[in-house]
């Protein structure tokens, strides 16, 4: 999917957990997942998870949302 201003704004809003449980529960195919908005969204998942604490805010999301 091509990367809009508006799918931009929408992954940056998301919290990592909310990324996270898109990520793991998304349909297969799911366009949100596929060309630049895909990488946009896989680097704002990155960028999340690097941050001081970035770990354990991982950790915790998977625990929460499970799977």
């Amino acid at each position: 999917m091509e990367l809009t201003d508006q799918n931009k704004k929408t992954i940056d809003s998301k919290t990592y957990s909310q990324l996270l449980e898109g990520w793991r529960f998304a349909p297969i195919g799911d366009e949100w997942f596929q060309g630049a908005t895909g990488d946009y969204w896989t680097l704002r998942m990155h960028e999340l998870r690097n941050q001081p604490d970035g770990q354990n805010i991982h950790v915790n999301a998977g625990k929460n949302i499970g799977w």
